[in-house]
This record gives structure tokens, sequence and C-alpha cells, in this order.
């Protein structure tokens, strides 16, 4: 018979099996999006990956005696309302093993405050259905680009300067013109559910913007390193986006590869990507279950909560 319990620190070593296989984490987040899901040793492997769920703390394991039957771990956004899926583990054939292990993650932080739920699997996944019958719905399907040692074009030399805490809604009004209608009903249908849903990126980007007449017309978000990463917004009235992605590579200069992640259905973001040399290297689908129903937004609230975009 097996249960749904928090996890304790002897389950780490549960993880692996007799022939050293480490259970991958299909949860793609999108700071370890583009990462090897394994190194040189299993032990070492799962130690990396799965230390921080020894506390216990928003992750749920099914165990049947001494076995790991699934994973599941959940962690806030930008704020408490907001939650995404960071590590979900099948390790049984049995597929209602994660699907009740969804459900009792959900009960669980919707007790905390949640009111959105997001994860982001591999397009060809199982658990896409599986999610679905925990009562996640698709809203977005995205592709992972990358390009290898770059070539970093001249920087255009866009008048962009340092994101402001007072920017935070006239990037919520660039989000809003920049994308389809059906991902904003989701992700940003009002300006508090937009902040509460930014993803968590780790490290320290930079985020910039484009002002123009009092109008914020494109903002970019840049993360340096070995394998850097960036997004951005453009306003399709106003702006192409070839010299924000000119200016994101001149940024990350000096970066073996560099990743950016786009929607695969109507965005020309894509075909821009593949002109200037970067390659699709996964599609993956954006799932979300909603536990409340949203409510009308004040405007005091709109001002008061502004948070910064970095």
């Amino acid at each position: 018979m097996s249960r749904a319990r928090h996890p304790l620190p002897t389950d780490l070593v549960a993880l692996i099996t007799h022939d050293g296989r480490v259970y991958p984490n299909e949860a793609k987040t999108w700071e370890r999006m583009g990462t090897g899901e394994s190194g040189p040793h299993p032990l070492g492997t799962a130690l990396e990956q799965w230390l921080s769920f020894a506390t216990g703390k928003h992750t749920w394991v099914s165990v049947r005696g001494a076995t790991i039957r699934g994973l599941v771990s959940a962690r806030r956004r930008a704020k408490r309302t907001a939650w995404e899926v960071d590590c979900l583990i099948n390790a049984d054939e049995d597929q209602s093993i994660t699907g009740s292990l969804l459900e009792h993650m959900i009960a669980d932080v919707g007790g905390q405050g949640a009111e959105r739920i997001f994860l982001r699997v591999a397009a060809d996944s199982c658990l896409v259905e599986i999610a679905h019958g925990a009562g996640f719905f698709v809203y977005a399907r995205e592709t992972l680009y990358r390009v290898e040692n770059p070539s970093p074009p001249q920087d255009p030399g866009l008048p962009l300067r340092p994101v402001s805490r007072a920017d935070a809604f006239g990037i919520y009004q660039l989000y809003n013109a920049a994308t389809p209608a059906n991902v904003r009903a989701i992700e940003g249908l009002t300006f508090r559910e937009w902040q509460a849903a930014r993803e968590p990126w780790g490290g320290k980007p930079s985020d910039l913007v484009l002002e123009e007449d009092g109008v914020i017309t494109g903002w970019l978000r840049v993360l340096r390193g070995n394998e850097g990463r960036f997004a951005l917004l453009v306003h399709p009235q106003r702006r192409d986006a070839d010299a924000f992605l000119h200016t994101a590579l001149a940024r990350l200069k000096g970066s073996q590869s560099v990743l950016c992640l786009a929607s695969t259905e109507g965005d020309p973001l894509s075909s821009h990507l593949l002109q200037l040399g970067f390659s699709p290297m996964g599609d993956y689908t954006a799932m979300a279950k909603r536990l409340t129903r949203h409510a009308k937004e004040l405007a005091a609230e709109t001002i008061g909560t502004a948070v910064t975009a970095s």
C-alpha cells in the first residue's frame, strides 16, 4: 500500500535505483531549462538536485515500503498567490501516483494562499495528460532556443535604461500589448496577477527598458554567465525585435551559449532567433490551475503593491 507524505532525509537515497539511475525532474522551471539532467556520478547528481527537498518543505512523496514512487515539490513565484511546480518525479508506471501527488500539493498550497499553480513539462511528456487529470490545463506552448559560441553583433545603441520601481505598471502595459490574450488570461489578467506570476530566474539578472514619449516600448532581461539567457518584450506597433535581440547578444558577450524561450504559436520572435543562428532545443507545454476566482482589481492596490521587474 502506498501513501503520500512529506519527505525524510533518508528518501534521497531511494531516488536511485539498483542500476544507478537518477529519475529526472520533469518540471521545467526557466532557470533549469537547458541544463543537463545527469552528472558524472548518480549519487552526486541526486544530492545536487534533491538535497533541498530533504527538509520536507513544500514537498510531497509517495512511498511503498522503502520505495519512492513519485515526488512533487512546489514553490512560490513572486508572491504567495502564484506558485509553480519546480520538481516532478514520476518513478512508477502507475500514473495515478503522480496524479494523487499533484492533488495533495494543490490542496496544501491552496491552504497557504495560492490562487494559481503553474507547471511546465516537455511537450511530449505523458505528464501533460496526468496533470490535465488533476485539473491543470494548457495555456501556452513554448520552444527553447540555444546558440553556441555566439558572435555578438554590434550593439545597436538603443537608449535603454535600468528598470526602476516606478516602471512596473508601464512594463505590465507593454506585456498586455505584446502577449496573446489567452496567455494574459492566466499569467496577467490584472496587474496584481501579473506581478505575482513573474517567474523566478535565479542569479542576478539585469532589467532594462526603452521609454519613448512616456511609454515603455521595450523591456529586456539578461542573465550573464557561461550559459547566458535573456527574455524580451517589444511593443508590436512601435518597435521591431531585431534591435533588442542584437542588444541582448551584445550584452551577453563572452557567454559560451545563450538561451531564449519563445512562444511556439504565432510569435515572430522564433523566426528572428533562427535568423541569428539559434537552434530549437525542445518544445514545452505550459499549464496552470486556478484555485480561486480572480477578484476585480482596485486602483489603490495597483499603486500600492508595485514591485520592481528585477
